[in-house]
This record gives structure tokens, C-alpha cells and sequence, in this order.
């Protein structure tokens, strides 16, 4: 019989600081727009929190819905109010996108001495058309000088505080543009305490199958630690591309999505316990109230039971819930309506297997072309480019 994989703890160090995060569970839960609010990034904690060795600490890394660096330093209020943290939240981890250099050190400063954030995250991966065909997210990898100038500034400024900063990117634009090694080894030379790799490009967004391999060749190419991502559904397909990879951790973004338990199935395979969570309809039951109760108490009622509303098909998914019911789950607007809708289901109902391994969130298609800025592809620099225009209305995603 195989040995289960138990998995070092991850370490991230500011260049003037070791050890500056330290997580015994190497899991990382990616900032995802409108859904890892201080609400859902508690629940995943508490979740994380039940698994693994009682003894040990912290078991992960939860982050912050991304904050544009123009919203911060200009002071923009939904940015602001973005930056919401409960109070078990003893390290505050935020993703911060920019495309200029000077301003993501001054967003950088304001994260660290004012918000007391202890790490830094830098979105490179995005692929959505309205931020990449204004030269940011996933497609600024290629201008490598203006990367490199981005990142040496965003350390700088955080090490002044002995905050370590991590940026996470794709493959590369599309399979002929590919970015992913150059990016590793820039990030390496700038100081950066690790760095993630989800193993699509750009011009995939979230179809296909993410390419392990890549993660593998980055793994070898750079000195820093690199983390994971891509169909990461259960416990057991992180185990897998641990083994397939030699990565230092994983980073999980829609496998939770209505599986917040997924953490606490985490911090057991990477303690090498040998127990996974199948919740019966009650245990999901239990958790979607405590959900609700977290985003009332954040949000307000009314608007936290709204925000509650886009979770419920990912919850219930192949669970034995009747079309009214469904129905009435996602009208919610108050805690006795979530109790009303909760009080008709089946609590013995089992987990259903069949769902296992299968992806959740979107998919979609890939894009016969990226969306760039004209003549993108020229050259690699970038440093004199005017992207300003990539920082408007994306605070969040």
C-alpha cells in the first residue's frame, strides 16, 4: 500500500524577513469575484480549522477578493469596502491587479500600513476580454521588462514591512505566446516569495483540462516555491498533482465552490489522514445556514441572504432537492426564509457520489483570439506603453 503524501508546510519569506507567512496546510484559497468575501473566506477557515492535526497552525491561506492599486490609491469606496476582514482573520491576505509599477507600490504601502495585510498577492492570470484587451491580467506577462519593473516595486515596497508578495499567472496568452517560464524566473529574480501557476492559457479561460506538465517544467525552472492550480475538484486530485508536479502547495479556486469542506478535506490528505468528508443533505444544510448567518452579519440581512443566493445551485448540486425548493433557495432574503427553505429537505439524503471529480463553476469555450491591444505581440518591453485605461471598473474581478 502507497504511503499517503504529507505535505511540507508552506513558508513564504519577505527578502528582509524569513519565515514572514507560514501555513501548515500549503493550501491557498483564490481570490474569486463576488464569492471569497470575509463571509465565505471565514467558513472555508472554519472548515480548514476542523481538519488536520489538532496541534497544528495556521491551515491555509485564504485571500481577499482582487482590489485594483488605482481603486486603493485613489481611495475608490467599493475598493475600500472590499477590504473587509472578520476577526479570527489574523492574517489579512490580499490580491492586488495593476499595470504601473509606481502605482502598485503605492497601493502596496497603503495594504501594509494601513490594513496591516501580511501578504500580497499580484493577479498576472486574469482572462477576462475587458481587462486583457486593455493590456492587464493574463496577457501583461509578455511585455517581461514592464513585469519585471511592476514586481521589483511591489517588493520593495512591501518589504519595508517584511510582507512577503506572491504573484499567480497562466500559461501564456495562447499556446504560441506562451509566458509561463520567462514569468517564473522574473519573478524569482525580483524577490517574489512564490509563485502559482494555473495551467491554462489565456485563450482557454476555464475550458479543457488545465496542463499539469506545466506546473512541472515551472517547479524546475525556478528556485521559489510554486503553487498549483487548475481542476483541483477533491482532496485526491490534489494529492495527484502534488505527486505529478513536486509543487509546494495548491491553489484552489472554483473546486470550492459549494464545497467549502474541500479545506477541511485538504488539511487531512496534506496531514495524511486518511478521512474525507460526503456530507448528507442535513450537513450541507447546517453549512449553508452557517453561510447565511456569516453574510448577515457582514452584509446586513437582506443584502447578505441576496448575496447567498448564487451559492445555493453549487451547494445542492446533484442532491435530491425538488424544483420548488430550488426555487424558493434562491429567493432568500432573510434567515427565517433560508430556515423555511432549509426545513423541507431530506436530511438523510446521501452525498452524491457521482459528483465527485466533476467540475463546478464555469467552463465555457476557448477564444479563437485573445483580445490585446494592437500590436501587443511586437516586442516584450512595455515599460513606455500608457496602460491606465486597464485599471478602470475591475476592482473585484
Amino acid at each position: 500500500m502507497t504511503a499517503p503524501t504529507v505535505l511540507a508546510p508552506l513558508t513564504l519569506d519577505a527578502p528582509s524577513r524569513s519565515g514572514a507567512v507560514a501555513t501548515t496546510t500549503p493550501v491557498v484559497l483564490a481570490p474569486m469575484a463576488g464569492v471569497t468575501n470575509a463571509a465565505y473566506r471565514q467558513l472555508c477557515r472554519e472548515q480548514a480549522e476542523a481538519g488536520g492535526h489538532p496541534d497544528s497552525g495556521r491551515k491555509g491561506l485564504f485571500v481577499c477578493e482582487m482590489i485594483t492599486s488605482r481603486g486603493l490609491v485613489e481611495r475608490d469606496r467599493k475598493s475600500l469596502q472590499m477590504l473587509a476582514f472578520d476577526p479570527g482573520e489574523t492574517l489579512h491576505s490580499v490580491q492586488l491587479y495593476g499595470v504601473d509599477a509606481e502605482t502598485m507600490a503605492h497601493a502596496t504601502e497603503i495594504l501594509c500600513n494601513e490594513f496591516g495585510v501580511g501578504h500580497v498577492d499580484l493577479n498576472f492570470g486574469c482572462p477576462v476580454p475587458k481587462v486583457t484587451r486593455k493590456g492587464g491580467g493574463g496577457v501583461l506577462p509578455w511585455k517581461r521588462d514592464r513585469l519585471r519593473a511592476i514586481l521589483t516595486a511591489t517588493v520593495r515596497a512591501a518589504d519595508r514591512y517584511g510582507v512577503p508578495v506572491t504573484m499567480k499567472t497562466r500559461k501564456g496568452i495562447d499556446s504560441d505566446h506562451l509566458t509561463f517560464l520567462d514569468a517564473g524566473r522574473i519573478a524569482a529574480d525580483s524577490g517574489c516569495a512564490a509563485i502559482a501557476l494555473h495551467g491554462r492559457t489565456v485563450a482557454q479561460a476555464y475550458s479543457g483540462e488545465a496542463d499539469w506538465d506545466s506546473i512541472a517544467e515551472l517547479v524546475a525552472e525556478v528556485d521559489i516555491p510554486v503553487l498549483g492550480n487548475g481542476d483541483i475538484w477533491e482532496a485526491e486530485t490534489a494529492l495527484r498533482m502534488v505527486d505529478h508536479t513536486g509543487i509546494a502547495g495548491v491553489v484552489i479556486g472554483r473546486g470550492c465552490l459549494g464545497r467549502p469542506w474541500l479545506f477541511r478535506d485538504l488539511a487531512d490528505a496534506f496531514a495524511g489522514i486518511e478521512r474525507r468528508a460526503l456530507p448528507v443533505l442535513g450537513e450541507v444544510a447546517a453549512t449553508v445556514r452557517r453561510h447565511g448567518e456569516l453574510l448577515a452579519t457582514i452584509m446586513g440581512e437582506e443584502r447578505g441572504l441576496t448575496d447567498l443566493r448564487k451559492h445555493m445551485a453549487w451547494y445542492f448540486k446533484g442532491y435530491p432537492v425538488g424544483g420548488e425548493v430550488r426555487r424558493g433557495l434562491g429567493m432568500v432574503s432573510s434567515l427565517a426564509d433560508l430556515d423555511e427553505q432549509l426545513e423541507k429537505l431530506d436530511p438523510s439524503a446521501p452525498f452524491p457520489v457521482r459528483e465527485l471529480g466533476v467540475p463546478r463553476g464555469r467552463q465555457g469555450t476557448p477564444r479563437e483570439k485573445v483580445v490585446m491591444p494592437e500590436g501587443w505581440l511586437d516586442d516584450s518591453s512595455g515599460l513606455a506603453l500608457d496602460l491606465s485605461a486597464a485599471e478602470s471598473d475591475v476592482s473585484g474581478g
